[in-house]
């Protein structure tokens, strides 16, 4: 069946069309997507401003046509936490709903952990043992471990890439005070999570998703996305720690020239490195392995566990 997945992030609206059926990855057929930033289109109430809810009314329209001319069978839209923690998410969305005729589900920070977690156990199989997984999105950091599809423990920090640029930095590139109060913050607010997740054992694989990372291994040497996504790429704590202190004292056009990193991304990219230092250095995790799945996936694979048996009609049943 062709499936439709509407991601609205913090930093990105992602609309993925995929052919996929239960036993069977999800193989890609058509993408869409967009900077938005929503985060940053919130007022000092925390509500999200009229002209974000305007470009992403117009986006869900967009993305429902794609999805139609696409021949989208089942269609499926989840929001994070930009419109979760704006204080008119639930009025925007049923504004969007009834303009546009589709429902957002709101996923909690849990939710993205365990969902994301699927998307690793199932993309790493079985056979890695205990997973500990990263992800650091625009507004949230979510880390879960766990030996099975449902993670033992799986937590949601707010210490995305976005949200910290935006809450810590006045300027490009930050001061050095600037980047001292952060990293305290960032590493006070993991070290509270740190003791809960150890309790369950050392991992037997480590492993980052999202773009943030993704970008952070490709500027200290990954192969680029261009490879493929069945082409082996990690990162290590000291690359990490190195990076962390260039990132920092680079502005954003300096770091938009390195190798992988996007110009849209590249404001934030700095304290994300502060973010992904900091879990690497707590965690003790000597080097992450970087995988293509991440939340998108894990939303497509728990829909597909749910759909009722489908015929396979390549073999005439």
């Amino acid at each position: 069946m062709r499936l439709g997945v509407l991601d609205i992030g913090s930093n990105t609206v992602h609309l993925l069309v995929v052919d996929a059926h239960r036993g069977a990855r999800p193989m890609p057929a058509y993408s869409h997507k967009e900077e938005l930033r929503l985060s940053e289109h919130l007022d000092d109430g925390n509500r999200l401003a009229a002209k974000g809810v305007e470009r992403l009314s117009d986006f869900v329209a967009k993305a429902r046509h794609i999805a139609d001319d696409k021949g989208v069978e089942d269609f499926l839209a989840f929001a994070t936490s930009a419109v979760r923690e704006s204080a008119n998410g639930e009025e925007v969305l049923a504004e969007i709903e009834e303009r546009c005729g589709v429902h957002i589900d709101v996923l909690s920070g849990r939710d993205e952990a365990r969902l994301t977690f699927l998307a690793v156990r199932r993309w790493f199989g079985w056979s890695s043992g205990r997973l500990l997984a990263f992800d650091i999105g625009g507004g949230s950091l979510e880390i879960a471990a766990g030996v099975d599809e449902e993670p033992d423990v799986a937590v949601s920090l707010p210490l995305g890439a976005g949200r910290l640029t935006r809450d810590w930095f006045t300027a490009d590139p930050p001061s050095a005070d600037e980047v001292r109060k952060l990293r305290k913050h960032v590493r006070a607010e993991i070290a509270r999570t740190v003791g809960d997740i150890a309790k369950y054992g050392e991992p037997d694989r480590a492993v980052a998703t999202s773009k943030t990372f993704k970008q952070l291994a490709r500027i200290a040497g990954a192969a680029p996305s261009s490879d493929g996504p069945y082409v082996s790429r990690s990162l290590s704590r000291q690359d990490m720690a190195d990076w962390a202190v260039k990132l920092t004292t680079m502005g954003s056009a300096e770091r938009a020239e390195l190798s992988g990193v996007s110009e849209g991304r590249a404001m934030q990219l700095a304290a994300g490195a502060v973010v992904a230092d900091a879990a690497m250095d707590l965690f003790e995790v000597d080097r992450l392995e970087v995988c293509p799945w991440a939340l998108r996936e894990g939303v497509i694979l728990r829909r597909l566990d749910v759909l009722p048996g489908r015929h396979d009609h390549s073999n005439g049943m």
